[in-house]
């Protein structure tokens, strides 16, 4: 062979390879993938939060807690609002707030019955502190003559027409508080 022909032949086995040269370190193989993470728990439902719960109302007639036509707690409407009310305070760990609301009969002026209204629920919120109630937490509101539980035909006896009224005489106590 000549010169040439051997140069050519070296050329073309450094480029292409000779078949005594050892064969090339095959690839490396593919890593392995990995294992798939543990399954996690399903994620547990949180309990939906609780509905603020409707305030317990209690409902007092004024006749077991006022005489016709006054504000001054009878002897008889302490010991009312100490099992209706004062006991229900106690079952609760944290008072948020009770309402007093005083209403009155439509016997006598608007007027009248608005100061009468707001001097009875102000005599039970006076009464509700004596028992231990966080005065800040009592606020007191008088609506009067202007929601009556209660018609009553007009009546020629004066005593039948106040008898028959009674209901609307009142004082409505909400509170509103947690559970101890």
């Amino acid at each position: 062979m000549s010169t040439r022909a051997l140069l050519a032949a070296a050329s073309l086995a450094a480029v292409f390879g000779c078949a005594t040269q050892e064969a090339p370190a095959p690839a490396p193989a593919p890593a392995p993938t990995p294992a798939p993470a543990p399954a996690q728990p399903a994620p547990v439902a949180k309990p939906a939060p609780e509905a603020p719960k409707k305030p317990a109302v209690v409902n007092i007639a004024s006749t077991e807690l006022f005489e016709f036509n006054k504000a001054t707690l009878t002897p008889s409407a302490r010991k009312l609002l100490d099992d209706e009310v004062v006991a229900k305070l106690k079952e609760l760990g944290a008072i948020r707030y009770v309402n007093v609301n005083g209403h009155a009969d439509r016997l006598g002026g608007s007027q009248y019955n608005q100061k009468l209204s707001e001097k009875r629920a102000d005599a039970v919120r006076a009464y509700l502190v004596s028992k231990g109630v966080e005065a800040g937490r009592v606020e007191t509101f008088g609506f009067g003559k202007t929601m009556p539980v209660k018609s009553c035909p007009d009546q020629k006896n004066r005593k039948d027409m106040i008898e028959c009224l009674a209901p609307n005489r009142r004082v409505v106590v909400e509170i509103q508080g947690s559970p101890r």
